[in-house]
């Protein structure tokens, strides 16, 4: 695997060719060794889990005997759902866990999201570390034998515990509600339909049949066209899609109508303010939510912080600033007070739990934010830090920001890992957005 070994979401690629065995067994191996920070008087804890493609189990394989090879006390879940493995991690008081998951990508793919002490995501200097560590080798000299090897064994109640502190959650049955829901036939698809019909509901589910190749196949919330149909067949109430490690949540209405992350985030938030429980009145959004949710939050008086797109930076914001909700567009929602990362199915929970306090439909939840129509143009440069410092491509951006006011908004962001720049513009109508997206997307090809 060329490049940095790490991405915005852990080590990711296609199983056996860019991911290999050899590779998960020495990132595996590198995280004992940077992570375990005991007295030295006991093993290192790791806990382990996956999704459920094919080749999830060959690289479980690989990262238990990198694991083991480095003195390690190996918890394995099974399959489980990357928040599960988070929540397990923090429960098992281990000093690192290991998601095997390649998320909402296609089966070909998987991907290794390597967890600290009490279920936390890595800051970027822990990677680094881990990362030196594989490339140079430097954990190959530490050998252990006869009884200083690892032990093995199967944490067998990972999911019914999880399923438990999920319920643990709801407040009020959610008994008269009819969901839909959809796994993506990926690590949610036991967990999902029982914890929301534990929790009351009447639910029917697809996407809940995983074979080891179908994940993600045309179906869970990158696909959201099946969940739409069956939502309006079963005449549900709401339509609930996770995607293949269930960090993630959107949804559907009762019509068939899609309900974004920004959506959901303003209806948990204002649900937490109404009860008091919105830490300082303040949620975390990323640059990419909508301007509509934007003015809804301030319409009640709930301050938004903006971080950089990604989950880890939403979680990093929470946490600095103490505070208890934050979440993305793509329905990464992070609910600090229950969870350590992103749970589609404690974000699911909430949402429905919502229904069921106000008697209200989700498409009237929903209608809370009104969503400015949005242009996203990826515009191909030679320079992308160039255009990124150009005086001239600023005068532009502040040009356009004088003229739409507080009625719009203008974001431009040089790709982190290609020669292009997305350009962003929300306006009134999309007429505007369109006219202005264009005017703005020539500068920047003139400059780039």
């Amino acid at each position: 695997m060329g490049g940095r070994l790490f991405g915005t979401d852990g080590v990711r690629g296609r199983a056996n060719a860019d991911l290999t065995p050899e590779l998960a067994l020495s990132v595996a191996r590198a995280a004992a060794g940077v992570l375990a920070d005991r007295d030295g008087t006991s093993r290192p804890v790791a806990v382990v889990g996956r999704d459920p493609r094919a080749s999830g189990e060959m690289l479980e394989a690989a990262v238990v005997a990198g694991l083991a090879s480095a003195g390690a006390e190996v918890l394995l879940a099974g399959v489980v759902p990357t928040p599960a493995l988070a929540w397990l991690t923090g429960r098992s008081d281990a000093d690192l866990g290991i998601m095997i998951s390649a998320s909402h990508n296609p089966m070909p793919d998987n991907g290794i999201k390597l967890f600290s002490r009490g279920g936390h995501k890595l800051p970027d200097a822990v990677e680094a570390a881990i990362e030196h560590t594989v490339t140079t080798g430097s954990s190959d000299g530490h050998r252990p034998t006869g009884a200083a090897v690892g032990r093995v064994r199967a944490l067998a109640d990972g999911t019914d515990s999880y399923v438990g502190h999920l319920l643990s959650t709801v407040d009020r049955p959610l008994t008269g509600l009819s969901v839909v829901v959809d796994a993506a036939h990926g690590a949610a698809a036991v967990a999902a339909p029982e914890v929301y019909r534990r929790a009351g509901a009447t639910v029917h589910a697809i996407g809940c049949a995983p074979d080891g190749w179908n994940i993600n196949d045309g179906i869970g919330s990158t696909h959201l066209e099946p969940l739409i149909a069956a939502v309006r067949e079963r005449g549900a109430d709401i339509g609930i899609a996770h995607d293949g490690d269930a960090d993630r949540c959107l949804a559907v209405t009762a019509a068939g109508d899609v309900v974004d992350g920004d959506a959901i985030l303003a209806v948990c938030a204002l649900a937490l303010h109404e009860r008091g429980a919105l830490k300082a009145d303040t949620v975390v959004a990323t640059v990419m939510s909508n301007l509509g949710f934007h003015h809804t939050m301030r319409d009640a008086g709930i301050a938004v912080r903006t971080t950089a797109v990604g989950d880890r930076y939403v979680l990093e914001a929470l946490r600095a600033q103490d505070l208890s909700l934050g979440g993305e567009q793509s329905g990464h929602l992070v609910f600090l007070e229950h969870a350590t990362t992103g749970d589609g199915l404690l974000t699911g929970l909430a949402l429905l739990s919502r229904m069921a306090e106000t008697g209200r439909s989700l498409a009237e939840l929903a209608a809370v934010v009104q969503r400015l129509p949005q242009v996203l143009i990826n515009v191909p440069v030679t320079d992308r830090l160039a255009v990124a410092a150009s005086d001239e491509v600023a005068a532009a951006v502040n040009q356009v920001e004088a003229e739409l006011g507080d009625s719009g908004r203008v974001l431009l962001r040089p790709s982190g890992t290609e020669q292009l720049v997305r350009v962003m513009v929300e306006a009134p109508t999309q007429e505007q957005a369109d006219t202005v997206a264009r005017r703005l997307v020539a500068v920047v090809a003139a400059v780039g």
